[in-house]
């Protein structure tokens, strides 16, 4: 009998990548999916920090106008958002600017999560698909795993939870690949149309098939 030795993939720690709509409620799965053992990585959140830095305040406002800026010198999020959503060239310029950055840190956030034994590594990055090009993040998840939310219970959220206009959602899906095709990507789908106690169990119940206790 011959032996197969195992590829870097099966060596490494249990990774699993969330794709899903807008406002889909990809972060609550993630959170749980994770567990108490878990990691959750959540590039929005390094993206945020990186925007933050004093060093980009002049590159914004040159870029989105002094209103880019409150009287605190703290970035408009908002004004950001309706303009870069909108113009493909100004998009790719902040992209320029946010995304190396966040791919180190999400690089580092992955050796420190395997160094502490963390497992599963969940990844909660909004354009896994679209950049791993760039990242290669999806490529190293063993699993994907779609959040299925109907398009307007996720405006609905989006109106109450972040106060977006009622096209929001669908400006921001219209530049990502398809949703269609990230389902049909995906190796599990988790239906997110109840209430936050049948999500609870729906991601408890993949939790049970992946063997995570």
């Amino acid at each position: 009998m011959t032996s197969t030795a195992p590829s870097s993939r099966d060596a490494e720690p249990l990774i699993l990548g969330i794709l899903g709509g807008v406002a889909a409620g990809k972060t609550r799965v993630g959170m749980r999916l994770a567990g108490p053992t878990g990691c959750l990585i959540q590039a929005d959140a390094i993206a945020r920090e990186a925007l933050d830095r004093p060093q980009l305040a002049p590159l914004l406002v040159e870029a989105f106008g002094p209103d880019v800026l409150d009287g605190d010198g703290k970035v408009r999020r908002e004004i950001i958002a309706k303009q870069v959503f909108g113009d493909p060239a100004l998009r790719e310029t902040l992209e320029g600017w946010i995304h190396p950055r966040v791919r180190a840190r999400i690089g580092q956030a992955l050796i420190e999560a395997q160094t502490a034994g963390a497992e599963p590594i969940v990844l909660d990055v909004p354009l896994l698909l679209e950049n791993d090009g760039e990242h290669g993040l999806a490529s190293r998840c063993r699993y994907l795993v779609f959040v299925d939310t109907p398009a307007a219970l996720r405006q609905e959220r989006a109106t109450r939870q972040r106060g977006w206009p009622a096209d929001e959602v669908s400006r921001r899906e219209a530049t990502q690949i398809p949703l269609s095709h990230k389902r049909e990507r995906a190796d599990f789908v988790v239906a997110n149309d109840g209430s936050d106690h049948d999500l609870d169990n729906a991601v408890d119940q993949l939790r049970a098939q992946l063997g995570l206790t």
